[in-house]
């Protein structure tokens, strides 16, 4: 099963709103397996003016937390809860992060994540970034989610 997410859809799986959401839409999703996500880089992001102001460049937190955020919405298709009033995922773990490429304004994230593993509600995940089918950034992250209290 393919599935695709528009914004909305986003929206009810995702707590976080700008300026911190950094998904814009799913291309693909197999439950439990992997999905592939996008966000669009626009000179309009509130971190361009202070990253760099005459070199804009997206930073490497904010790519780490696009492929967070894109395994949150593909343990949210993979029968975990979405976020929601009682619900929250954590990012809790990253492992050899590497960043291949500057991410600057104008360029397209294509966010693939493949489910590595799940156990006890903690996932493992492979993630990668790509811009113009050059890899930029990549690393395994680990996501749970918990109730709140």
């Amino acid at each position: 099963m393919s599935a695709t997410m528009d914004i909305h859809a986003i929206l009810q799986r995702l707590p976080h709103r700008y300026p911190f959401l950094l998904i814009d839409r799913v291309l693909e999703a197999e439950p439990g397996k992997s999905i592939t996500a996008l966000k669009n880089v626009t000179i309009n992001e509130p971190c361009f003016p202070g990253h760099y102001p005459h070199h804009p460049v997206m930073p490497g937190v904010l790519i780490v937390e696009a492929m967070a955020q894109a395994a949150a919405l593909l343990s949210s298709t993979s029968g975990e809860s979405a976020a929601d009033d009682s619900k929250v995922y954590y990012f809790v773990g990253i492992d050899g992060a590497r960043f291949k490429r500057p991410v600057s304004p104008g360029d397209q994230l294509i966010i693939k994540v493949d489910v590595l593993a799940n156990k006890r509600g903690l996932w493992k995940f492979a993630a990668k970034v790509e811009v113009d089918g050059q890899v930029a950034a990549e690393a395994e992250i680990m996501c749970t989610v918990r109730d709140k209290e």
